[in-house]
């Protein structure tokens, strides 16, 4: 008899780590995949980061993706490539929609 894990919503897994790292280069973190429904959510509505709203180690993601190309600006207005979109898009879905 298989034993099924239920895949909670916002769990790092490791189908997670192994796509970012196809995808980035690098197996994201659990705060890393916290933070990308917010950037979601920040680009298809006023396209600002409210510095109220993140913490400092959420600053250094923000920086590191910022430093790779992935965004540009923040608080200020949020810019972010298309292909950056699709890989958060996909990593939300695996982490969020697609509990299997």
């Amino acid at each position: 008899m298989e034993t099924l894990i239920e895949q909670k919503r916002g769990q790092l897994t490791d189908r997670i780590r192994e796509k970012s790292n196809e995808l980035l280069g690098y197996k994201i973190t659990q705060q890393e995949l916290r933070l990308l429904p917010y950037l979601q959510y920040v680009m298809v509505n006023e396209q600002r980061i409210d510095p109220n709203r993140i913490n400092a180690d959420e600053r250094k993601i923000l920086s590191k993706w910022r430093e790779a190309g992935h965004i540009e600006g923040g608080a200020s207005g949020l810019a972010m490539t298309k292909e950056f979109w699709d890989i958060i898009t996909e990593l939300i879905f695996l982490g969020y929609v697609d509990l299997t």
